[in-house]
């Protein structure tokens, strides 16, 4: 009898002993649940924050040309582009950066004249491309007019009219002198009808300015 009492008493205390023993893990589980929710959340990127600013009319744009303009070979509502050689700012902070993409038109092109007309060529700009997005700009005509040529045509006719006295003179004396002249003026005149005067031609690259005829609003990052 005292032998069966030992053995219920070594149960007894082995179910007590098995009981505690599962508690602690459940314990465990419970602080580790308990550090995880009190973990703080993982940071989100900020999102930038923009602001519109105002660019008022008169605004200087100082450009680099990045195609190329002719009065011998642009026509009419051809395309050009350029970028801004030198940043916009506005009361001490930058506005637009130097690179920024603009995108115009050619406006008027007209050949070099005989004997009247200059070549010429003019163009604008009606887009601006800024951090992703493009805006609707108006700034003024550039335009480009060649050089008069009056001189050289001047130079032109009177050596004509000279070597025309010199020959008129050897064939008849001074009457031929004053015929050869005339004839040779006349010559002198019809090689510059028969020539055109100078073009205009700017190329890649070329330092170029305009300005905002109307103000451009565009948002920046604050």
């Amino acid at each position: 009898m005292t032998k069966w009492l030992y053995v219920l008493t070594l149960a007894v205390l082995c179910a007590a002993c098995g009981g505690s023993g599962t508690s602690e893990p459940a314990t465990e589980g419970a602080g580790a649940e308990g550090s995880e929710a009190s973990a703080p959340a993982a940071a989100k990127p900020a999102v930038p924050r923009y602001r519109e600013v105002t660019l008022p009319a008169g605004t200087t744009l100082r450009l680099e040309l990045k195609s190329a303009v002719a009065s011998d070979t642009s026509k009419v509502e051809d395309a050009v582009r350029a970028e801004l050689r030198q940043a916009v700012a506005l009361n001490g902070q930058t506005i637009l950066p130097a690179g920024t993409e603009l995108v115009g038109t050619v406006t008027d092109v007209a050949q070099a004249g005989r004997v009247k007309g200059r070549a010429r060529v003019a163009y604008r700009f009606d887009s601006l491309r800024y951090d992703s997005e493009r805006y609707a700009i108006t700034t003024a005509a550039i335009s480009h007019e060649a050089e008069a040529t009056k001189g050289d045509d001047a130079k032109k006719i009177g050596i004509g009219a000279g070597v025309g006295a010199a020959v008129g003179a050897v064939l008849g004396g001074g009457s031929g002198a004053a015929k050869g002249a005339a004839i040779g003026g006349a010559a002198g005149t019809g090689a510059v009808l028969a020539t055109r005067g100078d073009e205009v031609r700017l190329g890649p690259g070329a330092d170029v300015s305009t300005r905002l005829t109307a103000p451009l609003t565009v948002r920046v990052k604050s």
